[in-house]
């Protein structure tokens, strides 16, 4: 058996134009990605799965002895096309075995690091469960109950009236996808099984290295944020 990282990374992302190699902190932001695969030294192969020649000529400029690119058809690097698909077209190509054990590791997170990568392999393989997936999750800043909907001329209601009025201590605590990385076995990646259900683990990860990479507001902040943890002596290596 062995065990496989695999980052999807498409060259024609719109919010953010060339969001997968844009420079972050000087250094396309696909880099600490496939640093964190290769630190974590759990893999036998790192591939990036992409259809951008210029984001194929990056990974073996940087990385020719670490990673290798699998080039993908346009018609699964549109908006449309999920990660699930992303990976089978990977897997297949790659002729991973069924039984093997395989990371999605998303080019945009400049804050996962090896120990997270171990951790979430661990969960997947020693949970006594025995979860089809293991993927990072974080907690809320705010209590998902008392969020609020805003019309277009700016008047505002609570989305869940009954809880308007609860103490926030009261209710009950939330996570989301971290948006780093999911574990799972080969086979289960090759059928394209659910990833948000109840046979998959979630990871715990502290909400203060985690930042969905979607705008140019959520860019700045990931950079502050990297900063602050550079500056704070708490480096991602």
């Amino acid at each position: 058996m062995s065990r496989f990282c695999i980052i999807p990374a498409r060259g024609g992302s719109k919010r953010i134009p060339r969001k997968n190699i844009k420079p972050f902190h000087g250094i396309p932001i696909i880099n600490y990605s496939i640093a964190a695969a290769r630190d974590s030294q759990l893999f036998d192969g790192i591939w990036v799965s992409t259809e951008d020649r210029e984001i194929a000529a990056i990974v073996n400029k940087y990385w020719e002895d670490v990673a290798l690119v699998v080039l993908r058809p346009d018609e699964l690097a549109d908006d449309k096309t999920g990660t699930q698909a992303v990976m089978r077209h990977a897997l297949t190509k790659l002729e991973a075995g069924w039984g093997d054990e395989v990371c999605c590791l998303y080019a945009t997170a400049p804050m996962v690091t090896p120990q997270d990568i171990r951790l979430g392999h661990t969960c997947l393989t020693k949970t006594e469960w025995n979860p089809t997936y293991a993927f990072a999750v974080t907690t809320f800043p705010f209590p998902v109950q008392r969020a609020l909907s805003r019309r277009s001329d700016g008047a505002i209601w609570p989305v869940w009236s009954e809880h308007a009025d609860t103490r926030s201590q009261d209710l009950e605590e939330h996570w989301h996808d971290a948006g780093q990385w999911y574990w799972g076995r080969a086979s289960a990646f090759l059928r394209e099984e659910q990833i948000y259900a109840p046979a998959s683990i979630g990871v715990p990860i502290p909400r203060w290295r985690v930042q969905d990479i979607d705008t140019e507001e959520d860019w700045i902040r990931a950079e502050l944020m990297y900063a602050a943890l550079v500056e704070g002596g708490k480096r991602l290596t």
